[in-house]
């Protein structure tokens, strides 16, 4: 695999400034988490050689001054939103989160649930929380938000809302995703500290848009991709261009949040310490590109595989043709169309070669494309992945890893006793069986051994993957893309 991003030098420099930002304030910091805290994903597959979990191991430097606040929107609540990545529930991930936190030795102290306005779901899953012993504040709906400042920044606005207690002098404010109010939470609490004579500061961990790549780079771009259904807009930081005369990028909310911020620190210390959206940012992330070009292929390839998944979910009814047309317009803005990702192309020309057989194929790290096709006996991801296996392993194409005999009794009982309607083996079955050959085959043990290969490389399958499939697949670290087709 080719990195284009240094990591020890990312962990080394984000946490000099975090340490830098930290010094500034006096009392009590609160330092905003934007996008995921640990499992990072998006950043790995966009940042080459980024680690996922990069932002915990810097906040465990912290741990005996930092505590945490989980914040989740009573909207997220109500529609039981999914986290795409994980295939969990918010609500879900809310406890999973503490659960992580807590087997790290981080302590966390609150959950907020934000937007709330009466939403039955939202009361019933506090209640559910305090029965666990988890402290839970509700933050309000404000009419106007975020441009009546002086209805904000009042004690009907952000005085309204129930002050989250704390005891540490770092609060990492941090969610299951975006748009569920973590700056508002912030907001509120300079609000509510000020009132009790605490001066806290705030400051904005945000890792995506970059502010110091360009507007259109394809790293920023595929940030807009994979918030389409926020309608969030990367756009030049104007305070920042009128303060500094210096181009920098923020995105659409931060920048319109920037006037309550200002309104609130003059009304704290006299004056705002920020001059701009970007000051209140402490991302270091663009100093550690090493490779640019390897990013732009990697995010433009992300990009493309947003695309796919908003096309799918606008099949299931999980998004809006808007959505898809969002992304659409970005991939144009780049010039790239779905041929981009190599594996599509392929597994589409794999399929008419078959007479419309459904097919996959995958790319792997040197480049190499191997396909597969359903059979009677193996779906395409199933076939895909032992035809994959085979070739690192260098097992000739025409070796059967798993003989049909041992094939036909497991199919037997997933249709005659399990009523099933699919007889063919998913991706699981087909590891599992290669698990028990291995035993006594060489050929099967050495196409195990060679599956972490399969991290990092890209799959496309003209049908929608089923959802075991599409477990093995983030298992194995591979990425992977669907035609909005679904099984017959």
């Amino acid at each position: 695999m080719n990195y284009g991003f240094d990591n020890e030098k990312y962990l080394r420099i984000q946490s000099e400034h975090i340490k830098e930002r930290i010094s500034k304030f006096g009392d009590k910091l609160y330092l905003e988490f934007g996008g995921k805290l640990f499992d990072d994903y998006h950043a790995s597959r966009v940042l080459p050689g980024f680690e996922p979990d990069s932002k915990l191991k810097m906040l465990m430097q912290l741990r005996d001054e930092a505590e945490i606040v989980i914040v989740i929107s009573a909207l997220d609540i109500e529609k039981n939103k999914v986290r795409g990545d994980l295939g969990i529930t918010y609500n879900e991930d809310v406890l999973r989160l503490r659960d992580e936190f807590g087997q790290r030795g981080l302590r966390v102290g609150s959950v907020v649930i934000t937007h709330f306005n009466g939403q039955a779901s939202a009361q019933a899953y506090r209640l559910r929380l305090e029965r666990m012993g988890i402290k839970v504040c509700y933050h309000y709906l404000i009419e106007g938000y975020p441009t009546n400042v002086d209805l904000i920044c009042s004690d009907e606005g952000f005085g309204k809302n129930e002050y989250v207690e704390t005891e540490r002098p770092l609060v990492i404010v941090t969610a299951p995703g975006p748009g569920s109010g973590k700056m508002a939470v912030c907001l509120s609490q300079l609000y509510q500290e000020n009132k009790r004579g605490v001066k806290a500061g705030y400051a904005k961990f945000e890792t995506f848009p970059i502010w110091n790549l360009p507007l259109k780079h394809p790293v920023n771009v595929a940030y807009e991709a994979a918030t389409a259904d926020l309608d969030d807009v990367n756009m030049i930081d104007p305070f920042h261009l009128e303060a500094y005369g210096k181009t920098t990028v923020n995105y659409n909310r931060d920048i319109e949040i920037f006037p309550v911020l200002n309104a609130i620190f003059e009304g704290i210390y006299g004056d705002n310490p920020y001059k701009s959206p970007t000051d209140m940012g402490v991302n270091m992330a663009g100093f550690c590109i090493a490779d640019d070009e390897v990013c732009c292929r990697a995010s433009k390839d992300e990009i493309v595989r947003r695309y796919y998944a908003a096309l799918c979910d606008f099949a299931l009814g999980k998004a809006t043709e808007r959505e898809v047309n969002k992304i659409a317009l970005l991939m144009k803005q780049l010039k790239i169309t779905t041929a981009y990702r190599r594996a599509t192309t392929t597994a589409r020309q794999r399929q008419e070669q078959e007479g419309g057989a459904h097919s996959a194929a995958i790319e792997l790290r040197d480049g190499t494309l191997i396909t597969g096709h359903t059979s009677p006996l193996l779906g395409p991801s199933a076939a895909l992945l032992l035809n994959a296996t085979k070739h690192l392993a260098g097992i000739d194409h025409s070796v059967r890893l798993i003989a049909q005999q041992l094939i036909e009794p497991v199919q037997r009982t997933k249709v005659s006793l399990l009523h099933g309607h699919n007889p063919r083996l998913h991706t699981d079955e087909v590891l599992v069986a290669l698990s028990i050959l291995s035993l006594r085959d060489e050929n099967c043990r050495r196409a195990l051994e060679v599956l972490p290969l399969l991290d990092g490389c890209q799959v496309h399958t003209t049908v929608m993957l089923s959802e075991v499939d599409r477990k093995i697949f983030k298992k194995l670290g591979i990425g992977f893309t669907s035609d909005p087709v679904a099984k017959g």
